[in-house]
């Protein structure tokens, strides 16, 4: 969805933010403090600091989300005034009265930026019969704002009323003719830190959703509804795949047994897909000196991130990152350029000690299991590296579905280059090398300016889910910066020593991130390559539970997951059971089928109901198996 600043989506969502601001002191709290409401890219929301006694909840929505239509119906207008630094400090703290507002407009000022304001009006005429019924606090408050206005600046407000006056820079729309009145939604209430600072006060932040026409807001509240019955935390828990206990503590999620078998389908598939690539498995210890990190530059960077352990004689990390250990077995050896590049794999778990708040399922963890690759390569063999690299990220992403409409972002460094390691011209080398490489391997990708990591440029792959949600999840990296805090050499045809360039890669990126995403994306319907319980077989009757224990040793022969459903539950619960653990194959056998040596198949993706030999679906299954379809 565009959102640029001067895009028509977004003066409306802007607007709208100003309306949502203007109906909460209409109905809520007059003079409530007000903070900042940008638009953001589904919508817009607005910060509020309440009185104890006015604190709002969430049946308050529905008055607010009514307020604010009228207000669009009103057809107020939106006037923009600059005016001096001394005039904006007095209509803020004299006029508005607002503390939050002054702090900004100081900043600006310090500054020397220019201040504007936006002002909402309707018809002075039209007061009376517009604002009928309209707190009396709020009335007064805005008489003494329209008096001004109207004393200081009498051609544009001689026979206006202001009905909302914020600190802007604006664009907005002229008139709320603009906005469809039922384009948007208020949603929910959220606590939100001023300026993001968890030492300042807790606001009340209010978001609301906001596209073009009642037909788009539709279409997406449909897909928070689907999100919604996707969330990978309510089906992790559902399907018994991964458990959060507060004994072992927040974003250190246990994998369960079902949840093991879908990480390791995931895993077994990244280590053929590298098998003959030329790459050395390696591990190393979760735990490393903080002499490492400090070397790496690593400490400094991640700073509170990091988990600090302390033993009896020294400090330790628990390691928030695998390349400085992977440094030290390339360290370790003498390479020459014939040797090159040396490229090394590890699925290891790193920690990093995330925020509470912003922890989230399997999606944001404390302990992070990277399918992570280095290669140590010469400068002249960036390319074909990447191109190995992008042959996996796409056979990979392909047996998933996701190719089809992804595309790369080219991150490069911004205009401020002290905020990255190195000189320019190794920067210069390294994103053209990637911008190269990206060509010859027909990469659909973009050239983003200033998301470069701080060690070198990269490429990240973004691919989308079924529900059209963006993922950043394969990355390609660039870094000459390791290598040269860790002095790591090779011997180049001279007879010289040379530094390496180290690539950093991840296919999958977190296998735990990558598992959430993957639940959500196939609503915990996974394809039978994926599915922890690929077939279940459900006897009509107890007598006809050795022919399915007949069928279930054909399947187990060809290592296929499969069980029988022999608990006391009644026939049409089991299928139902089946079906709510979502078990791809649904298998019914009775006396028909043990006579035919067969059995009845329903199909949970397709819903599919047909009958065929024992051994024709054990083919079938092992086939879609063996073949990872979806």
């Amino acid at each position: 969805m565009n959102n640029e600043p001067h895009d028509q989506l977004f003066k409306v969502r802007h607007s709208l933010s100003h309306f949502m601001a203007e109906a909460v002191q209409r109905v809520q709290q007059f003079d409530v403090e007000i903070a900042i409401g940008p638009a953001i890219d589904n919508g817009f929301y607005y910060d509020f600091l309440f009185a104890d006694d006015k604190q709002i909840k969430d049946e308050d929505l529905k008055k607010i989300q009514d307020m604010m239509v009228k207000i669009v119906k009103e057809g107020q207008t939106f006037t923009r005034l600059d005016v001096s630094d001394e005039e904006s400090k007095y209509i803020i703290e004299e006029l508005m009265q607002q503390k939050y507002k002054a702090e900004m407009r100081d900043e600006f000022s310090w500054a020397g930026e220019g201040i504007s304001f936006y002002l909402n009006t309707i018809p002075l005429v039209a007061k009376d019969s517009l604002l009928k019924g309209i707190d009396e606090g709020y009335l007064h408050y805005y008489e003494k704002i329209t008096a001004y206005f109207v004393e200081h600046y009498p051609e544009q407000f001689r026979d206006r009323f202001v009905t909302f006056l914020d600190m802007c820079a604006g664009p907005h729309v002229e008139s709320a003719k603009e906005i469809d009145p039922s384009c948007f939604k208020v949603a929910k209430v959220a606590g939100a830190y001023w300026r993001g600072d968890s030492n300042k006060v807790m606001m009340t932040r209010l978001y609301a959703y906001a596209f073009e026409n009642k037909e788009q807001l539709k279409d997406y509240l449909n897909f928070l509804e689907e999100a919604k019955k996707r969330d990978h935390r309510v089906l992790g828990s559902k399907l018994k795949l991964f458990t959060i206990s507060p004994l072992i503590g927040a974003g250190l999620p246990l994998l369960q047994p079902k949840g093991m078998v879908v990480r390791k389908e995931v895993e077994d598939y990244l280590r053929e897909l590298h098998e003959h690539k030329g790459y050395l498995r390696v591990w190393t210890p979760h735990i490393a000196k903080i002499d490492l990190y400090e070397t790496s530059g690593h400490a400094a960077k991640f700073g509170d991130e990091l988990f600090r352990v302390q033993g009896k004689e020294e400090a330790f990390i628990m390691k928030p990152m695998n390349c400085p250990h992977h440094m030290q077995i390339f360290a370790d050896n003498q390479f020459s350029y014939r040797d090159m590049p040396i490229r090394y794999f590890e699925p290891a778990t790193v920690y990093r000690d995330e925020k509470t708040g912003q922890l989230s399922g399997l999606t944001r963890v404390r302990a992070i299991t990277q399918d992570d690759g280095h290669l140590f390569c010469r400068i002249d063999q960036i390319k074909d590296e990447v191109k190995t690299i992008t042959d996996i990220i796409k056979e990979f992403y392909g047996t998933l579905g996701m190719l089809g409409d992804y595309w790369v972002s080219l991150s490069v460094r911004g205009e401020d280059r002290s905020k990255y390691l190195w000189e320019d011209a190794a920067w210069e080398v390294a994103e053209a090398s990637l911008e190269e490489a990206a060509k010859l391997n027909d990469l659909p990708y973009t050239r983003v300016e200033g998301e470069a990591a701080f060690y070198g440029p990269k490429l990240d792959f973004m691919f989308k889910d079924c529900l059209g949600r963006e993922w950043q999840l394969a990355t390609i990296q660039c870094d000459f910066n390791l290598p040269n805090r860790f002095n790591l050499e090779y011997t180049n045809e001279a007879g010289e020593k040379e530094r390496p360039v180290v690539i950093h890669r991840a296919i999958a990126g977190s296998f735990e991130r990558f598992m959430g995403i993957m639940i959500e994306h196939f609503a915990g319907a996974f394809p039978v390559w994926l599915a922890p319980e690929q077939v279940r077989i459900i006897p009509v009757a107890d007598p006809f539970i050795p022919y399915a224990d007949k069928v279930l040793t054909q399947l187990k022969s060809e290592r296929l997951r499969a069980s029988i459903d022999e608990s006391n539950d009644s026939f049409s619960k089991k299928i139902r059971n089946a079906e709510v653990d979502k078990v791809p194959y649904i298998l019914i056998v009775g006396e028909k089928e043990e006579k035919a040596d067969g059995v009845s198949v329903r199909v949970l993706k397709t819903k599919e109901q047909y009958e065929c030999s024992a051994k024709e679906l054990v083919g079938k299954v092992k086939e879609l198996r063996d073949s990872r379809s979806l």
